[in-house]
């Protein structure tokens, strides 16, 4: 009996998987322990994720909404049940996985957190209030509510307008030249155009010399008349066709340029549309708030000498330092209200003490920069992760299974070794950690390892080692096991000379103040510095911005269109001061998606779709048929499923459940009519090559040069596993910025290129980081300058030159701690960078 028992607690201790076969997993089997740090490795694409969050959590979470209401079930984003044949001794589950930030910008580090609801309840029971004024509700100290709002910005802290000068940018221009470059281009601008001809106005004479009182109508008038147009005549001929009382072509309204470009910006569904309007509009900021988005009312009332919008601005560090003495009581503040208004005392603290303990986590995730306002669209993919992580540490659950998708990805050592603690407060309030992660660092720290490969897609999807960590070495197959182990020998790279520099000066932006720095041209730079030193406010902002200006092209749109005007810009001051003739040309290679839609994909960015369909359609069939490339797109009508338009699936409605997407029945999820898949190229149809990965597609197509380079250079930056036809809104940002990489390594240059890329390694095995440093290489071998915001050590200790910003984060950072080569870093006693790279150099 007491064996059993035993042997019961045992299976009680463990998650047990039978059958799981997920996207590329080959039926596997195993067992993992719970109350435990899991961590699952193996290279990029070989089936951890579809493990660990495809099969684990989504069954968690299928469980779980089994219990919940079908109504409710409709409010959930659920995952598609997992194909496994059995999943036993599974707690309830919750994901934190890896996602760039969407959405308003009115959503922000006090909202995820919820630390601004605190606030505003703070302020609301125990803020300090002008003489008379009545207490206010917690509503009343938000910017989202009416209750709080700015009557005058609506919260949004800026007022926009338009200006003569904003619509009419050269006033030496005729209306018929486009002097009202804010009207819309085509048929739309010719007919406002039109309008003003019947009225009478002169449209062939300069801007300028028009009457000031015509200008002011045309631009803003609030009229909106409706007229008839005579098209494709003469200004004389369409008033002699007016004195006729002719029948005109058609009757047009007129608007103003000023309502347009309003109407527009409120109303348009089109991104693009609003970026353009946009353009035309001037912001400042709200004389009724001065910037704060709140009544006066709400700026009136105080605490610890701040109104509500001034300490939602006060990095997080700092703000733990305010609400210190209110939360042990030791603030003048309270002690004086000791005997005047204890019940004012008592919220205070009770709130201060809650408050403090957030901020305690946050700290110790390296989120100290970061200030309450701060809005979520503008955090990286792994600050947003951590603020998260930070709310279920507050949340005190027991047994549950915290799944995570690359918690390090962003981080510098430094942090890792923070986000470290965290997961162990985690797990030992009686939690399991399942962590899918890249980060040697972090793999170490594992309780228990699953390596899944031995290689990407279908050459992965197996089980290689599940155990302790230490076991992993015996493991000959996993590729895991060579870094980890440090089985490598460190390869010295011969550091390049520099010869020329691109120098910036008196750069302000964010937290760099006017900062002098200097890139070495014509190597690989790596900038490095703590999360939130400043590197991407350097590299991605101010270069960006001042490379575009140097070579005549627009400044970067950094903000989702959506919310273009709502961000607030940074002031930017410095210049380029030297250097910048030797470049001409600037490739930024971010991770923002490369597509919005599922109908784009891998094929389709890369513009290698284009040259596979003319593979197709120069086939004998295609031509017999007399069929174009275009039959071979799924959005061309000839050629997609008529059922599913080319959609691959149906969406079918589910009373009271969410509505789910089910193969199309008229194409099995081929996307094309059955005539267009009669047509084949070495045997396969057209649906069959968009569902091969970019490694067998690769071979499948080695004879055809303008077909397997492009696939070749997919492989080489470690994509090898991707399906061609993968919709775009599947890929991660680090698969994006690779996609992006391949793109432009096609194109072949004759040097002179500067490029940048942040956090390149985002995402990416040791195994496939390798991969993606020879692609470097060959650019600046070929006469270019790559520059890598990065914080891998393997990337670091192979660069040329280092540029360490910091030594702290926010206000902490901003300044060069040192530059020089990764040998010089290394032995920086101030670097917080160099301790972790001097290791790497040593080959630990």
């Amino acid at each position: 009996m007491q064996k059993e028992n035993k042997k019961n607690t045992l299976a009680q201790g463990y998650v047990t998987v039978k059958g799981a076969r997920q996207n590329n997993l080959k039926d596997v089997s195993l067992k993992i322990p719970r109350d435990a740090l899991v961590v699952f490795t193996g290279i990029s694409g070989s089936g951890k994720s579809s493990l660990a969050f495809g099969t684990l959590y989504a069954e968690a979470q299928r469980r779980y909404l089994e219990s919940v209401s079908p109504y409710a079930r409709r409010l959930f984003n659920q995952m598609p049940i997992p194909e496994v044949d059995e999943i036993a001794g599974l707690p309830p589950a919750v994901a934190l996985q890896q996602q760039r930030s969407s959405g308003s910008t009115r959503s922000t580090v006090g909202s995820v957190t919820t630390l601004s609801n605190l606030l505003r309840m703070l302020y609301s029971r125990a803020g300090n209030y002008p003489a008379g004024q009545p207490l206010l509700y917690a509503d009343s100290f938000s910017t989202n509510t009416p209750e709080g709002a700015c009557p005058e910005c609506h919260g949004l802290g800026n007022i926009y307008t338009v200006t003569e000068k904003s619509l009419v940018p050269d006033d030496t221009l005729s209306i018929r030249e486009r002097a009202i470059a804010a009207w819309p281009k085509a048929w739309q601008g010719k007919n406002l155009r039109d309008i003003l001809v019947t009225l009478g106005y002169d449209v062939d004479l300069p801007w300028k010399e028009l009457p000031q009182e015509q200008r002011d109508w045309i631009l803003f008038t609030e009229e909106t008349p409706t007229v008839p147009v005579y098209r494709d005549r003469s200004p004389q001929e369409v008033q002699e066709a007016l004195k006729r009382n002719e029948q005109p072509s058609y009757k047009g309204t007129y608007t103003s340029a000023k309502n347009y470009i309003l109407h527009t910006y409120a109303n348009s569904p089109s991104a693009s549309m609003k970026k353009r309007v946009a353009h035309y509009m001037i912001g400042s900021t709200c004389p009724n708030c001065n910037g704060k988005r709140l009544r006066p009312e709400s700026l009136s009332v105080t605490f610890a000498g701040y109104d509500i919008a001034d300490i939602s601005r006060i990095p997080l560090k700092k703000l733990h330092e305010v609400f210190t003495p209110y939360s042990d009581g030791s603030a003048s503040e309270l002690k004086k209200l000791t005997t005047t208004n204890q019940e004012k005392v008592i919220v205070t603290q009770r709130i201060a003490e809650d408050f403090v303990r957030r901020i305690d986590v946050l700290l110790d995730l390296g989120l100290g920069y970061l200030s309450l306002e701060r809005s979520t669209p503008t955090l990286s993919p792994g600050e947003h992760q951590r603020l998260r992580l930070a709310t279920q540490v507050r949340s005190n659950l027991f047994g549950v299974v915290y799944v995570l998708d690359e918690p390090s990805a962003g981080l510098h050592p430094a942090d890792t070794e923070a986000l470290l603690r965290t997961l162990e407060i985690l797990k030992s309030g009686g939690n399991s950690i399942f962590v899918v992660e890249h980060e040697l660092e972090v793999v170490r720290q594992a309780d228990w390892l699953v390596d899944v490969g031995p290689d990407a897609g279908e050459g992965g999807g197996t089980i290689l080692y599940s155990g302790p960590p230490e076991g992993l070495k015996d493991c000959t197959t996993s590729k895991t096991r060579t870094h980890l182990f440090n089985e490598l020998p460190l390869l010295k790279s011969q550091r390049r000379e520099v010869k020329e520099w691109l120098t910036l000066s008196g750069i302000t932006r964010n937290n760099l103040n006017k900062l002098d720095v200097s890139f070495p041209l014509g190597v690989l730079t790596s900038v490095t510095g703590i999360s939130g030193s400043g590197k991407s406010s350097l590299v991605s902002q101010a270069l960006v911005n001042l490379m575009k200006t140097h070579l005549g092209t627009p400044p970067a749109d950094e903000e989702d269109t959506e919310d273009l005007l709502q961000q607030e810009v940074e002031t930017l001051d410095g210049h380029i001061s030297a250097g910048a003739e030797h470049l001409k040309r600037m490739v930024v290679v971010n991770q923002k998606p490369i597509g919005r839609t599922p109908r784009s994909n891998l094929a389709t960015y890369t513009g290698l779709f284009d040259t596979v369909r003319k593979l197709f359609a120069s086939t004998e069939l295609a031509k017999s048929r007399n069929y174009k490339a275009g039959r071979f797109s799924f959005n061309v009508g000839k050629g997609r499923c008529p059922n599913c338009e080319g959609e691959g699936a149906v969406m079918v409605e589910l009373l009271f459940l969410p509505s789910v997407y089910a193969p199309c029945p008229a194409c099995n999820g081929t996307r094309y009519n059955d005539q267009t898949l009669e047509v084949t190229y070495k045997q396969k149809n057209i649906a069959q090559v968009l569902d091969m990965t970019v490694s067998h597609a690769a071979d499948f197509f080695r004879d055809d040069s303008s077909v397997n380079k492009p696939l070749t250079l997919l492989k080489d930056v470690g994509l090898g596993y991707l399906r061609l036809g993968q919709p775009a809104t599947e890929l991660s940002g680090g698969e994006a910025q690779r996609i992006k990489l391949a793109k432009e390594l096609q194109r072949g240059n004759s040097g002179k290129t500067l490029y940048i890329l942040d956090e390149p390694t985002t995402g990416l095995h040791p195994t496939d980081v390798e991969k993606l440093q020879v692609q470097l290489n060959n650019l600046v071998a070929a006469g270019n300058t790559v520059l890598v915001v990065e914080h891998d050590m393997q990337v670091i200790a192979a660069s040329d030159w280092v540029i360490d910003i910091g030594p702290g984060a926010g206000n902490e950072g901003g300044n060069i701690v040192i530059a020089g080569t990764p040998e010089t870093v290394a032995a920086n006693k101030q670097s917080k960078t160099a301790p972790y790279l001097k290791r790497s150099l040593a080959g630990n």
